[in-house]
């Protein structure tokens, strides 16, 4: 029970790995706020799920895209018991090779994997830094090899760990640690989505020879926000099978 006492927001948790991590912050006593956009159905399915197993859940919700949302939830969620954690989950993919990849699709990313990680951690750090918390941001595989056909949404993770980098610099000497996990292809969320024949190319490439799960990032990005890592700071935590190698 790692995390009793502690309030934690995840953002995009309604379902995939954001769900897992959600529920895995609550089994070990924490506070979660599920964070969501448009899957309200499934944020209140997550937040039932917890308080079946005598866990706190809140639905929080919020446009990671838009300053105002994200900061109006965040005062609603930190006004209670504060934040302690942040953890920076939302993502969408629009993928398409480059020659055909629109302006649209191109900002719709940047927008809110990058801008909405920024935008989320800018609310949150007040309330961070009173707690002496954590941020704990989810990149992608994508952002350090190459992924074809994914150059937006390579270029919002690469610019996730670039971030992630250069704000645990800043961010360390006031009690603010900030890291990452970088997962590989998963079972859950995006990676149930895609087409089966870049599934199953992509999974030949593996040296462990499955798809990750939803938990097995959960249990790093619990690690990353734990005392257990109170020593760890700007570090991308890869979780990805060994894809990556």
């Amino acid at each position: 029970m790692r995390f009793t006492g502690r309030t934690v927001l995840v953002t995009g948790a309604s379902r995939g790995l954001g769900r897992d991590v959600a529920l895995a912050f609550a089994r070990e006593g924490a506070r979660v706020g599920v964070g969501f956009r448009s899957h309200a159905a499934e944020a209140e399915a997550v937040v039932a799920e917890i308080a079946a197993t005598h866990g706190a859940a809140v639905m929080v919700p919020m446009d990671v895209r838009d300053e105002t949302s994200v900061r109006d939830a965040i005062v609603q969620l930190a006004r209670v018991d504060g934040l302690h954690v942040l953890v920076n989950n939302a993502a969408i993919i629009r993928d398409q090779l480059f020659p055909l990849l629109d302006a649209a699709a191109w900002q719709e990313v940047m927008s809110v994997n990058l801008s909405g990680t920024y935008h989320v951690t800018r609310a949150a750090f007040p309330y961070l830094l009173r707690t002496k918390g954590c941020v704990v941001n989810v990149a992608s595989v994508a952002g350090i090899r190459a992924s074809p056909g994914q150059v937006n949404y390579a270029a919002s993770k690469g610019g996730v760990l670039a971030m992630t980098t250069t704000l645990a610099a800043e961010l360390a000497p006031r009690g603010v640690r900030v890291n990452a996990v970088v997962p590989g292809i998963l079972s859950t969320g995006m990676g149930a989505r895609l087409d089966h024949r870049i599934v199953a190319h992509r999974q030949s490439v593996i040296p462990m020879g499955r798809l990750g799960t939803g938990d097995e990032v959960a249990r790093a990005v619990l690690f990353l926000a734990s005392d257990d890592a109170a020593y760890i700071v700007g570090q991308h935590l890869v979780v990805d099978g060994g894809m990556s190698l």
